[in-house]
């Protein structure tokens, strides 16, 4: 049985796993990413790979890393939530460990552990992942193998543009998907209903000890769940924007599956039904047409341990 230690180093957590050919993760660590230091940041990583090798026959190390990863698969390029720029974190991890390694972006490992062992394992071609959560972001596959473009950076789905002149975005632009169809986005349509028309947001305001200020993601998911019909109008707002972007995916790539994963697709069809009949109206005119099925994320947390294991499994 071959065996490979995939690691999703995150801004507030490093969590690691064994994981064999089948994708089953046999055994995990974790430690707390000291996201603010380079090389205690590094060591962790070291540490942690060390300790779920011991006693066991590992082949390769897969790391997914929240930042942008070079086409090499070597060096972070920049991290966001991380202190990495420019860090050849490949070389360091593979000359601590004696073992191959390879890095690859957070949202890439978990779309590609969709494709070969959650959602879209029936899939033998194409895949296209949303992630929902604070943020936007995206993983294809084509041909069997992630996109990745010429420079390692490709498949930003949280950045196409949505609504021209929209609210800015953390990238720069204005009117960027992450806008619209984000955790963050369901808390602001939330915010200003309750704001506009308390007395349609009874439950949520409960919730929220009666600010609208204080409303948060799993409030409104709470509230919708009960029937409160502002968080189950926000939760439709973030499925309208979501389903016409899966309808651009699906026109643009015509991929053999759609998937959605993140936290917020904890809320299931509250997020998933509005989704879909978007993404169908959106596609009326394909009516006749073979359109890709779209599918709830299947691994959850584990997804980025098992898709980056996969990947080092390909050195």
């Amino acid at each position: 049985m071959t065996l490979t230690i995939g690691v999703d180093v995150g801004g507030t957590k490093v969590a690691g796993g064994v994981v064999d050919a089948a994708g089953t993760v046999l055994v995990q660590a974790r430690r707390n990413t000291p996201a603010d230091d380079v090389a205690k940041t590094r060591d962790v990583i070291i540490e942690l790979v060390t300790e779920l090798a011991v006693g066991r026959s590992i082949e390769a190390v897969g790391i997914g890393a929240a930042g942008w990863i070079d086409a090499g698969r070597s060096t972070v390029l920049f991290a966001p939530n991380l202190a990495w720029r420019d860090e050849p974190l490949r070389d360091y991890v593979s000359a601590a460990t004696g073992l191959p390694v390879i890095v690859e972006n957070d949202a890439n490992v978990a779309a590609w552990a969709e494709f070969r062992h959650g959602a879209a394992r029936d899939a033998d071609d194409s895949m296209v992942m949303f992630t929902i959560g604070t943020g936007v972001g995206g993983g294809i596959v084509l041909g069997g193998e992630l996109l990745r473009g010429a420079n390692g950076i490709a498949a930003e789905l949280g950045h196409m543009l949505t609504v021209p002149d929209g609210h800015q975005c953390g990238c720069g632009r204005l009117g960027c998907i992450e806008q619209y169809a984000s955790g963050s986005a369901l808390v602001r349509f939330a915010r200003a209903a309750a704001q506009q028309e308390p007395h349609r947001a009874v439950a949520l305001l409960e919730l929220s000890g009666g600010d609208a200020e204080a409303i948060t993601g799993r409030m409104v998911t709470a509230a919708a769940q009960g029937g409160d019909p502002v968080a189950t109008e926000a939760f439709a707002q973030v499925g309208r924007w979501l389903g016409t972007s899966l309808a651009d995916m699906a026109q643009i790539l015509d991929p053999q599956v759609l998937v959605v994963g993140g936290g917020v697709i904890d809320a299931g069809d509250l997020l998933l039904g509005p989704t879909r009949r978007s993404f169908t109206d959106a596609l009326a005119q394909r009516s006749r047409l073979p359109v890709a099925e779209i599918r709830p994320a299947e691994l959850g947390n584990t997804a980025g341990v098992i898709g980056a294991a996969d990947l080092a499994r390909r050195i």
